[in-house]
């Protein structure tokens, strides 16, 4: 999670500065339809009987059975409600933009290959990184022995493709009938990425549910029409090999919202949200923080569907505002993401990561996201 944030200099008044978080620069490779029919009948003539004010109370028909009571119809149940007006958080003083040439309009390839699965029907997801504390990569048997601990959760993210985590984590997660949100973490060898997870997969992709091409590299400063180039070669790439699942990029919020084009490109907008380093939202508003920049990312791309791909809230370091990092915030943050979504949202993270080291923008909490084991 890395505090520093690239965006455009337009979102300063209407968004906060959402940082962090690449989670392995520090290693080696890890820099009904209703038919209706009619007739026609003859009824019998109505009597509407009404009070003194004329409000109708009840009906009959001369000669026929007793008159029935006047029942207003029941309001119509809506299946879409109209989200609240959005209200801008507090301002942040954002980096410069660097400037980028405008990316090419993505024009999807159309495709005869079986139809995209659906995505994961309901529950949330978890993020997993497969390090010892020292940065070291963790082995199969570790590996199963962490996720011996995360019941209730069916769709697990990893960001990279080193330490046989593919592999390691498909194979854990299959045990649990839960799927996999991969990861190409370097676009600069995406190719080569790619063929990891293509291997790691054997022709079984029943088990993947998405793969994302980079992690908040748009806010890093990538231009975006090198990660949409990316998203494109990977999509061929992956479709050669038979998998016809999600391919997406994940940034953060306000780098989607600046930079359309990427979610233009993804099957769906992935992005992440913190409350935490908003820094004007206690632990109990991080769920109706998050949910309100969902609705914003639907919006600036067109009504896609939005996963908010990290969402969490450290349990030690120092404040950020109203942002207090404790046992007990990080317990009511997640129960208030949890009352938000349902599904469409993956906590951050399963366990700490001591092996990461802080800056002065992480408030001292780098380290300390993990949900379970303290």
């Amino acid at each position: 999670m890395k505090a520093g944030l690239f965006t455009i200099a337009a979102l300063a008044a209407s968004a906060t500065a959402q940082v962090h978080r690449a989670h392995r620069n520090l290693h080696k490779k890890r820099d009904v339809v209703t038919a209706y029919e009619y007739a026609t009948v003859t009824a019998p003539q109505v009597v509407v009987y009404v009070d003194g004010n004329g409000n109708p109370v009840s009906t009959g028909t001369p000669g026929g059975a007793a008159p029935t009571a006047y029942q207003a119809p029941a309001p119509a149940k809506s299946e879409s409600p109209i989200p609240a007006a959005y209200s801008a958080p507090p301002k942040y003083n954002p980096s410069p933009a660097k400037n980028s040439p405008a990316p090419p309009a993505y024009s999807p390839a159309k495709s005869s290959a079986a139809p995209r699965p659906a995505p994961y029907a309901s529950g949330l997801g978890m993020v997993y990184t497969p390090y010892t504390d020292a940065g070291g990569c963790k082995d199969a048997s570790q590996v199963n022995a962490d996720f011996e601990k995360l019941d209730g959760y069916n769709l697990f993210r990893i960001y990279g493709t080193d330490c046989n985590q593919v592999e390691n984590v498909l194979s854990a997660a299959k045990a649990k009938k839960a799927k996999v949100f991969a990861g190409v973490f370097n676009i600069a060898e995406v190719e080569k990425e790619i063929a990891i997870i293509v291997e790691a997969a054997k022709n079984d992709w029943s088990s993947i549910d998405t793969v994302s091409i980079g992690n908040e590299l748009v806010n890093q400063g990538t231009p975006a029409d090198k990660v949409v180039a990316a998203i494109g070669t990977a999509r061929t790439l992956l479709k050669a090999a038979g998998y016809t699942g999600n391919v997406v990029t994940v940034d953060t919020f306000v780098a989607m919202i600046a930079n359309p084009s990427i979610c233009e490109a993804s099957d769906y907008a992935a992005a992440n949200c913190h409350a935490f380093f908003d820094g004007g939202r206690t632990a109990e508003q991080a769920g109706d923080f998050v949910l309100e920049q969902s609705k914003r990312v639907a919006d600036a791309c067109g009504g896609k569907r939005v996963v908010i791909t990290e969402s969490g809230w450290p349990w030690q370091g120092n404040a950020n505002g109203a942002a207090v990092p404790s046992k007990e915030n990080q317990q009511a943050a997640i129960a208030s993401l949890k009352s938000s979504f349902s599904k469409d949202l993956i906590l951050f993270t399963a366990f700490d990561d001591l092996w990461k080291k802080d800056t002065a923008d992480t408030h001292g909490c780098e380290k300390y996201y993990g949900i379970l084991g303290h």
